[in-house]
């Protein structure tokens, strides 16, 4: 008969990294910022829940930056519309080039950010790494934005969701979050 410990250990989900490491990650990141950047790249695949005025922005921008120029491929990040102007305007204070784009026309090899409503607009398949900027999105179970996303990003080989919700609120959203990564459905 197996004991609690073994059974538990049998349960567990483990991921592998499937991205890089870096060599050195932005000066105007704070040390915390720096490792957890180094962390997500290194992962490849992983969620930031940093709370309000964390920088969340900052390390999101530093990830799509090393992404793109790891793979010399586009990323998208997808952020809510008062948001996406605003990233632009925090990556231009850090040296980091975003393109605020409308469709899959405005794209350019490097970062690119749309809102979530113009997604429908772009090739998912164009981009090595998705960014969810306020990724609580994912949050309904059964929303059309939800699916749309999970399914279009299926088989992008480095995301990042970001929140500023230091820990989802429930089982159903960590299991949202947990599909877009690809960790478990």
């Amino acid at each position: 008969m197996m004991d609690y410990n073994n059974f538990l250990q049998a349960k567990r989900v483990s991921v592998d990294c499937s991205g890089f490491d870096i060599p050195d990650v932005s000066r105007h990141l704070l040390d915390f910022q720096k490792d957890i950047v180094r962390w997500a790249v290194k992962k490849g695949r992983s969620a930031v829940f940093a709370g309000t005025g964390l920088g969340k922005t900052l390390m999101q921008l530093e990830w799509a930056k090393h992404t793109h120029e790891h793979e010399d491929k586009p990323v998208m990040i997808l952020a809510p519309l008062a948001v996406a102007s605003q990233t632009v305007k925090e990556g231009d204070k850090c040296g980091i080039d975003v393109t605020l784009c409308r469709s899959q026309q405005d794209v350019i090899n490097g970062i690119n950010i749309t809102n979530y409503d113009m997604l429908h607009h772009f090739d998912p398949n164009q981009f090595c790494g998705i960014v969810l900027d306020e990724s609580s999105i994912l949050k309904s179970f059964t929303g059309k934005v939800r699916n749309q996303i999970i399914e279009s990003f299926a088989n992008t080989p480095y995301k990042l969701a970001c929140t500023a919700t230091p820990a989802p609120n429930d089982h159903m959203e960590l299991g949202n979050h947990a599909e877009f990564l690809g960790v478990m459905n």
